[in-house]
């Protein structure tokens, strides 16, 4: 594959150096004909120019020496790009994910291998998220809806000086349509489709005068999800085995065996990943001189909708069922099970045994074990619910132990998340070459959301939030264009508070957490980014440019955090909090200049090569999520220097168009995170007590590092070779946690990208993308990201005169590569996979409507997006997110 693929790319190079030498003569003609072309049907022609403000000057996305994917809205439409969530599938090297359900509202998107999982506000995104020039901090609520886009830019590698903040894989940059002067109009799009699938969008441009316009329009989605939540008791009784449900009550009437009813034909309660969603927004464009224009945008959204779709994929049944297992390979209790079960011993959580045996009947032990994996990847039992009330007393149980303080944590299997902002853009011609532009923007956003994540209707381990922020933005920007010397010099300003309240629930280790966090970002940054021809100041080196940028930013953030850990008496009503209760405020800095120098050259005016270095940052952050004191620790920055060469082609009358880069990135500083286990202290206790288990404490850090043997880790207690238990490292309980360290240098990461689409003849349009990253193994095998992606598609428009109208089939392809998520066990690699969409649309001329129907996941694959491997941290499951099964749609657009 690696060596067709490379192959092909070497072709595609020595076809863009040949093309001008066997056409440098005939550039004119090529031009002249080109631009007849252009006049004659602009909105045939696939390779159209699409202008882009990837480096705050309006360009030709052709004419940016930049690796940026510029994407139309009619062309995500007809790719069938529906959320923010879905534009990974079209980018080469690069995943965009919708978060887990414990992450709540957003989307973990990672370009050239570097990105962010975590949605909480104590974690920095790797991609800087801008929504007409307005910054978008965090990746919780990223999950945007892309409600009267007109374009999306996709800018890879880092882009220090031109975004800045967080910035170090990349920037995405979504560009709204704007009021029109001379155009009114109105649109109404409907779609329905697979499980009860209903989008309405409708909008209307109002010229107002000939300088005032305004734009309205709105959207409402609505889609049940495609994960099953089952009732567990129902399901056990219908699968003609309901010694396996205990004593576990069903969830409601309609799914009951009780009572001689009537037996229900499914047991299905509701669904997780459907969405039900309400935006709308509004847009003023004023332009009282010909020099100065005036924009100014509101927009309101409120989406309800349904959890993550979630799915256990596996359970360490030693832990939660008492099912011995043998070691694996490398010596750890992950091994086959050895068909003996206890009540307790090595590895064996005694709270989870004693809440599962809650629900036991004589002869049948009512454990945590393979009845609770579903034979369907789109079904689960997970409730998200704790179906025990707060008090509630188990005996033996380290958790339910009768504080009002613990249980009772059920908050619905929605996750509500209330958006709303406005935004200013002045534009001020000063002279003919120099413009001056003021933005200013603000936005709020909250949610909350509860999620469980073992698959059962009991609850293991519980995650509530309410998380709340906002935040304001400013820029004030200068920009030159004198023909010989482009420029743009700038000013950011970014001031927030987002607050975090959290319960999380930790019933296999008898905690009950209470926490706050308040978290205070401020940047302040100038920037200068300059472009040089010489051509045009000494008439050498025609088509040759230089450009370089610098920037200069400081960013601080102040955190106050507080973690409760509950130790009120059994069946208190006053709340005591623990001695190992963590309180701290952490002031984060960082000041730093970034930089960047490139050239490029365009041997055509359809032709350009280019190369850039340039440098790029992440910014510190800290472990939110904790499971006992201590475990607070923040992270290191991240800063690396990336070096770039490129070329963008257009040919053969512009019918095939090339863009192809290779890309090196050298870390100078990265966190480097090692997760293994620690002694679990007594949370009850006023004093840290260790508490007695059966487990031996050992060092242990990253191989082959100077960290190796510096942090520490847990296995199975031997009492042959450890001797007796102290109290202190032998014969102990452990806990999973992580550690952070510095990583300078290491392996860098290196690759390539190329994009092509191609018209051979009019109406049949093809398109195709590769891309490749390679992240080195220094810490271990790579994690979470495809060393390969690639997508394709073709369409054909046929006239079809009996119709007064056209049809257009069009086939999408979208392969994306293996990706490991556990470092040392590629049996939790997700394989490769190949998805496919098919679309047919019919468009009438005459009465400008349009009908279309399409299918996603047209063979309907089976596959997970993403996975987390908890139980290799000693923890109970195994979680993945699979991908949409198979959908329909129809849809209607009419235009006024």
């Amino acid at each position: 594959m690696k060596k067709v693929l490379a192959f092909a790319t070497c072709s595609v190079l020595a076809l863009v150096i040949a093309q001008p030498a066997s056409a440098q003569d005939q550039n004119a003609k090529e031009d002249a004909a080109a631009s007849q072309s252009e006049k004659a049907a602009p909105s045939e022609r696939a390779n159209g120019e699409i202008l882009v403000t990837a480096t705050k000057v309006v360009t030709n996305v052709q004419d940016v020496p930049i690796a940026i994917t510029a994407v139309t809205a009619d062309a995500l439409e007809d790719r069938q790009v529906k959320t923010f969530a879905d534009l990974g599938s079209i980018v080469p090297n690069a995943t965009f994910q919708k978060s887990g359900a414990i992450y709540g509202a957003g989307v973990s998107v990672t370009i050239r291998g570097i990105g962010l999982v975590d949605t909480q506000f104590s974690q920095e995104p790797a991609v800087a998220y801008y929504i007409d020039d307005i910054y978008y901090p965090f990746v919780f609520g990223s999950n945007f809806d892309l409600l009267d886009l007109d374009h999306v830019e996709v800018l890879r590698g880092p882009q220090g000086t031109l975004f800045g903040r967080n910035a170090i894989s990349g920037a995405v940059n979504m560009v709204s349509k704007k009021a029109s002067f001379d155009d009114l109009s109105a649109y109404v799009d409907m779609k329905v489709g697979s499980r009860n699938r209903l989008d309405l969008r409708a909008g209307v441009n109002l010229p107002i005068s000939e300088n005032l316009a305004v734009n309205l329009s709105m959207v409402s989605k609505r889609q049940q999800g495609y994960m099953k939540i089952l009732d567990f008791s129902c399901q056990m009784h219908l699968n003609g085995t309901p010694e396996l449900a205990g004593t576990f009550p069903y969830a409601s009437s309609k799914t009951s065996f009780a009572g001689g009813v009537q037996q229900p034909k499914s047991c299905v309660m509701d669904h997780a990943g459907g969405e039900d969603v309400r935006a709308a927004r509004a847009t003023m464009r004023w332009e009282p001189a010909s020099n100065i224009e005036l924009n100014v945008s509101g927009d309101y959204s409120y989406a309800n909708n349904e959890g993550a779709a979630d799915k256990v994929t596996d359970i360490n049944m030693q832990l939660t069922a008492g099912h011995l297992r043998g070691l694996d390979s490398r010596g750890a209790p992950y091994g086959d099970y050895t068909g003996v079960i206890v009540d307790s011993g090595p590895g064996v959580n005694k709270n989870l045994i004693t809440l599962f045996d809650h629900y036991s009947v004589p002869g049948t032990p009512f454990r945590f074990d393979q009845r609770f994996l579903t034979d369907s990847i789109y079904s689960t039992y997970e409730t998200n619910c704790d179906p025990l009330p707060n008090g509630y007393t188990i005996p033996g149980n380290g958790y339910y132990n009768g504080s009002i303080f613990r249980g009772g944590n059920c908050w619905g299997r929605r996750v509500p998340v209330e958006n709303w902002g406005l935004n200013g853009k002045l534009r001020v011609g000063i002279t003919d070459e120099i413009e001056a532009l003021a933005i200013v923007g603000m936005r709020r956003i909250s949610t909350q959301f509860g999620a469980n994540y073992d698959g059962t209707p009991l609850v293991d381990a519980y995650i509530y939030h309410e998380d709340d922020m906002h935040y304001w933005t400013g820029e004030l920007r200068l920009t030159g264009q004198h023909g010989w010397v482009d420029w743009t010099a700038g000013l950011f300003y970014y001031d927030g508070k987002a607050t975090e309240r959290g319960q999380p629930q930790n019933t296999a280790a008898g905690t009950q957490q209470f926490h706050d966090v308040f978290y205070y970002p401020k940047a302040k940054a100038g920037y200068l980014n300059v472009t040089l021809r010489p051509y045009e100041l000494f008439g050498f080196a025609e088509g040759l440019s230089f450009n370089g940028g610098i920037r200069r930013s400081t960013d601080k953030k102040f955190v106050d955090y507080t973690a409760q850990f509950d130790a009120s008496a059994p069946g208190s009503t006053v709340f005591t909090p623990s001695s190992s209760s963590t309180y701290f405020q952490l002031p984060i800095k960082n000041t730093r200049w970034d930089w960047k120098l490139g050239a490029d050259y365009k041997i055509t005016d359809k032709i350009m090569v280019y190369g850039s270095a340039s440098t790029g940052y992440r910014l510190p952050g800290f472990n939110t999520r904790i499971f006992q004191a201590g475990q607070i620790e923040q992270q290191y920055p991240t800063a690396l220097t990336s070096y770039e060469i490129g070329f963008k082609a257009d040919l053969f009358d512009r019918r095939l168009r090339l863009n192809g880069d290779a890309f090196w990135m050298a870390y100078s500083m990265r966190n480097g995170s090692f997760s293994g286990r620690e002694p679990r202290y007594d949370p009850s206790s006023t004093a840290l007590v260790i508490k007695p288990g059966l487990e031996t404490l050992i060092p242990d850090g990253p191989a082959d590092t100077a960290w190796e043997g510096k942090f520490t880790n847990c296995r199975p207690y031997n009492a042959a070779t450890d001797g007796a238990p102290n109290g202190t490292s032998v014969g102990i309980e452990c806990i999973g946690r992580s550690w952070n360290y510095p990583v300078s240098g290491g392996d860098p990461i290196k690759g390539f990208e190329l994009e092509a689409t191609l018209e051979p003849i009019d109406y049949l349009v093809a398109n195709f993308s590769v891309g490749y990253t390679d992240r080195g193994g220094t810490l271990g095998r790579p994690l979470t990201f495809p060393d390969w992606t690639l997508n394709g598609g073709v369409q054909y428009k046929f006239e079809v005169p009996a119709l007064t109208g056209t049809l257009t089939p069009r086939l999408d392809w979208f392969w994306t590569g293996k990706i490991a998520y556990s470092t040392n066990y590629p049996e939790f690699d997700e394989p490769a996979h190949s998805v496919f969409n098919a679309r047919l649309t019919y468009e009438n001329d005459r009465d400008e409507y349009e009908v279309a129907a399409g299918v996603t996941n047209l063979f309907d694959k089976q596959y997970f997006i993403q996975r987390t491997i908890f139980t290799r941290l000693g923890l109970s499951v195994d979680l993945g997110q699979p991908g949409e099964p198979r959908s329909w749609y129809l849809s209607f657009s009419k235009r006024f």
